[in-house]
């Protein structure tokens, strides 16, 4: 982490009992998002190859591991940019409406001044002159600034972008039941346009009947979220189903982490560190308020053909991420990998140049990026690698989540020999609600020997089977 925000984010995790991970990855999403369009990195060294820092990023704990709480704290200073810019925009409308009721005024007096002058000319009156009423230019309605949302139609997520260039965070407590809806077929142009804003740099045109057209010179969005294991376990598991890997929707989420958690919990009871706190939010402040002027004062170039300012490597940096990168592409040739994660770990090349202009900006940084930022980048991009291998890995995670339920409920004694799905179905026992689930996590203990399954008829007459289970001895010690 940036030095600035490692002392905030451990503090956040100390007090909440929670995993780093929650703070740490809620942070980064939100920096990149206040950050966005307003600068951006180069990779190469000769090249035009931009990258802007706006990335996506979740986390997966168990239900009331504090992911929640955790985010929303981490989110503060973003959700006080919000209250700050929405106070001031308010102020600026009152101040448009007096300028308006102003202007409407004069042109009024204007207006009727004009008219009685064309009235005595008319009537052969003496020319009485020229009226010159200065109106002034009419005054314009304010913009409402904005960096964040939580639940929106893309058509008003797009107005939300084209009237904050820089880019918008798309805030999601629940990580799934925002994808499973990008899902829809109904969905299919919103999946689109989420799918657009991820890189931050390509344009999108709305043209409706009714509304005309609609550019924005770039879409850029960040998505922040949160999710459970046995959900996005099988959400995984369902967009897999092909073996193609997707579109690369869930891929996008190149900030993402499964942390274990601690078994040990103690009571934190104490106030949180002003000062770390303070540090952080100021980041918050400074990167908020930073503008293209700003970015050139920092040593950011920007050329006649250039949308945004950007920083390029340092000699040393480049060295290590040209290292990095060689190894990346050789593993995404290999054909070793499965699609889904090689899929994944190819979102690395925006992944890595974005987080080390991050680390740069959040540590007062000037002229080039630093090897020191971007071997924190890299790090940090290998540890977030063992987490995307646990999330593509988790297909079977359901099954084992269903598998440990049956299986409590049989030395709990609520299951007995011969008991079948549907009766563990009617209990409607925490996770064993949902009947795929249910059985394929029988069909797991069947299969180590955890319960032997039998089946006979219903009748004497035949008809479907019905299968039965016991337990093995074993299992219920």
């Amino acid at each position: 982490m940036p030095v600035r925000l490692a002392p905030w984010i451990n503090d956040i995790a100390t007090r909440l009992q929670c995993p780093p991970d929650y703070p740490a990855i809620t942070v980064m999403t939100a920096l990149g998002a206040v950050v966005g369009r307003k600068i951006g990195i180069k990779p190469q060294m000769k090249t035009d190859w931009l990258e802007i820092p706006n990335v996506w990023g979740a986390f997966i704990g168990p239900p009331g591991m504090l992911k929640s709480p955790a985010m929303n704290e981490a989110l503060r200073p973003i959700h006080r940019l919000e209250a700050e810019a929405t106070r001031n925009t308010e102020i600026a409308r009152q101040a448009f409406a007096a300028g308006l009721d102003a202007f409407r005024l004069r042109k009024q007096v204007a207006t009727a001044l004009a008219r009685e002058r064309l009235k005595k000319t008319l009537q052969g009156e003496k020319h009485i002159g020229k009226i010159d009423l200065e109106l002034g230019k009419q005054p314009q309605e304010p913009v409402p600034v904005r960096y964040h949302t939580n639940d929106t139609t893309y058509q008003a997520l797009a107005e939300l972008i084209a009237n904050n260039p820089t880019g918008i965070l798309v805030e999601r407590d629940e990580l799934v039941s925002l994808l499973r809806h990008l899902d829809r077929h109904d969905q299919a142009v919103a999946r689109g346009f989420f799918l657009t804003g991820w890189s931050g740099t390509q344009p999108y045109t709305f043209d409706r009947i009714t509304r005309g057209t609609r550019h924005i010179g770039a879409v850029c969005i960040s998505v922040l979220g949160n999710s459970q294991p046995a959900r996005i376990a099988e959400y995984v598991k369902r967009v897999n189903t092909n073996d193609t890997g997707g579109d690369g929707l869930l891929q996008r989420f190149g900030l993402m982490a499964w942390p274990d958690t601690h078994p040990d919990w103690k009571d934190v009871d104490r106030n949180p560190d002003s000062r770390a706190r303070e540090d952080a939010w100021k980041v918050f402040d400074r990167l908020s308020n930073l503008d293209t002027r700003g970015a050139i004062a920092l040593g950011a170039r920007r050329g006649p053909s250039d949308s945004v300012p950007f920083f390029r490597l340092s000699a040393a940096a480049h060295d290590d991420f040209l290292n990095w990168r060689s190894d990346l592409e050789r593993r995404l040739r290999s054909g070793e990998m499965a699609p889904a994660l090689e899929g994944h770990l190819a979102k690395y090349r925006k992944l890595v140049p974005a987080l080390a202009l991050i680390n740069y900006l959040v540590d007062n940084g000037q002229d080039e990026i630093s090897q020191q930022a971007m071997r924190k980048a890299l790090a940090f991009s290998k540890y977030l690698e063992t987490h995307a291998s646990r999330l593509y890995g988790a297909s079977s995670e359901p099954e084992r989540t269903a598998a440990q339920a049956i299986l409590t409920k049989v030395r709990e004694g609520e299951l007995q020999d011969g008991f079948t799905a549907r009766e563990v179905h009617q209990h409607d026992w925490s996770g064993l609600t949902d009947r795929e689930q249910l059985q394929a996590g029988l069909d797991l203990l069947v299969e180590l020997n955890y319960l032997a399954a039998s089946s006979a008829a219903t009748s004497e007459r035949g008809g479907r089977p019905t299968t039965t289970y016991a337990a093995n001895p074993r299992s219920v010690l």
